[in-house]
């Protein structure tokens, strides 16, 4: 898709609504680039969900000049975990597409205490071959170079 496709579909865009106040959502942060509001659906309480006030579908398509201002709100609500939830720390992640439930940038900040239960990922692992890292990682290092 597009970013004008992405960008066209905004208007029916959940959190975009959420954004403009014509959907409530209990705010816990709001900057000028950025709102986080508790999840609906929560893994735990406190699971608050980050996105940038710009229309933004994945974290690849966020402009350079919002990457500071969306990671520096990201660590002030996971740092905000511990403070105000007596959490021991937190589980900060995003989705991009694939189990990407809205088409809009999101970080999810779960509180996280040791014995809550969460047991990981539930991802399958994985070994790989004779060399196969090293011909893996050149091709993410030539992906990273600009193709070079």
């Amino acid at each position: 898709m597009t970013p004008a496709a992405r960008g066209a579909q905004a208007g029916a865009c959940p959190f975009c609504a959420i954004v403009s106040g014509e959907s409530p959502a209990q705010v816990v942060l709001e900057t000028e680039h950025t709102v986080a509001f508790l999840d609906v659906r929560p893994v735990f309480k406190g699971h608050t969900l980050l996105v940038p006030r710009r229309h933004v579908v994945t974290l690849p398509d966020l402009p350079a000049d919002l990457l500071a201002p969306y990671l520096t709100a990201t660590q002030r609500l996971a740092s905000a975990m511990v403070e105000a939830l007596g959490a021991q720390g937190s589980f900060v992640a995003v989705n991009n597409v694939v189990s990407q439930s809205v088409a809009h940038l999101h970080t999810h900040v779960v509180p996280r205490t040791r014995g809550d239960g969460l047991r990981g990922f539930f991802w399958p692992r994985t070994k790989y071959a004779d060399g196969e890292a090293a011909a893996y990682a050149q091709r993410l290092r030539q992906a990273l170079d600009g193709g070079a």
